[in-house]
């Protein structure tokens, strides 16, 4: 991670957004937790049993790099199920906040000391989520709903439902002024994907928040930020771009033909799956500016402009056709797909046939 950074930008990063998602940690056994330890410069140390007692600084000649400032963005299941790595995690933070160290070799000193001068109140928190209870970023929910006018907006919801400190004293403080730093100085963004079966494109949950994280971190910085994902279940794991991995995505699933053929031919659910991928292009197209639009053109002719395959997704699934050509016709009208007129006009057709058979129209 840092290695790559350096290549690209040339200087290290001064800080970088880990998700940490609770089933992805329980599957990995922590390595996504390992990544983190490793940007700090800092090893787990561990009591007679095996238990994590402590996480402890390494110094900065053993760890051989800076110590990178952390954005921990923490899932509902993780902020309740690992109370007690919240509070080891924050107190590691507290520690390498106060130690003594010149802030050109440790970036969350730097940050925590800038916050101070300000008055912050807990300057060294760094584990942020959803409020207490609570769960999700919204912006999913508001892209599925087409409920929203432009990308600050979907940025500003991801803010709002994940600026909720969690450690050793927050229970889930709203603590914005903290947040809004840590996006400032994010220059990248880490993932751990620990699944075949469902990638970022496959369910909203990928873009509605590690999405609308890359959106709030690039609107509080004006710059862009890179977003990595590293697969866990592969034996390289070299993190890898993510508009790299939506693409293959994409090639791979909804316009490979054999895909397409088999959800088309498993009737209801199948036609529901495609449907679910093609909100997931426009998430993605909203929170990371993901507009390839060869992707729409080869969706519109695999999916709507295909005689057979649209009569069959219509006739096993209409909810699910209509919502694949509502999006298409979204894509377009929001910028995200040029393409001609002709093309706008057949699938408008195709909408308002669809609509009017669910509604019964004759």
């Amino acid at each position: 991670i840092i290695a790559q950074h350096l290549e690209e930008k040339g200087e290290y990063p001064e800080t970088i957004a880990v998700m940490l998602w609770g089933l992805d940690v329980i599957k990995t056994k922590g390595e996504s937790l390992g990544i983190i330890l490793e940007l700090i410069g800092a090893e787990a140390i561990k009591e007679g049993t095996g238990r994590v007692v402590r996480y402890e600084l390494q110094p900065l000649e053993v760890i051989g790099h800076p110590r990178i400032d952390i954005l921990a963005n923490l899932s509902g299941i993780f902020r309740d199920t690992f109370v007690n790595i919240i509070e080891l995690l924050d107190d590691l933070f507290e520690r390498a906040a106060a130690i003594d160290e010149p802030v050109e070799s440790n970036y969350i000193r730097k940050h925590y000391l800038a916050l101070k001068s300000q008055g912050i109140e807990n300057a060294s928190a760094r584990l942020f989520s959803n409020p207490a209870g609570d769960f999700g970023s919204l912006v999913n929910d508001q892209v599925v709903d087409g409920n929203w006018e432009g990308s600050d907006q979907l940025a500003d919801t991801w803010a709002k439902r994940n600026g909720f400190s969690y450690g050793k004293k927050d229970k889930g403080q709203a603590r914005p002024e903290v947040l809004n730093q840590l996006l400032k100085t994010s220059d990248r963004i880490v993932q751990e994907i620990d699944s075949v079966e469902y990638g970022l494109t496959d369910i909203q949950e990928y873009y509605g928040n590690t999405g609308g994280l890359k959106l709030a971190a690039e609107k509080q910085s004006g710059k862009k930020v890179t977003a990595s994902f590293i697969e866990s279940f592969s034996s390289d794991t070299t993190p890898r771009k993510l508009e790299d991995l939506l693409r293959l995505e994409y090639r791979s699933k909804l316009l490979n033909p054999k895909w397409a053929e088999a959800m088309a031919n498993q009737g209801s659910g199948g036609g529901y799956e495609i449907s679910q991928r093609m909100t997931a292009l426009i998430g993605w197209g909203a929170t990371a500016q993901f507009q390839d639009n060869w992707v729409y053109e080869q969706a519109a002719d695999t999916y709507a402009f295909d005689g057979e395959m649209a009569e069959k997704l219509r006739t096993s699934n209409p909810e699910a056709f209509r919502n694949i050509v509502g999006r298409m016709l979204e894509a377009h009208g929001r910028g995200f797909w040029e393409t001609d007129a002709e093309k706008i006009e057949k699938l408008q057709e195709l909408y308002r046939k669809t609509e009017d058979e669910l509604e019964n129209v004759k």
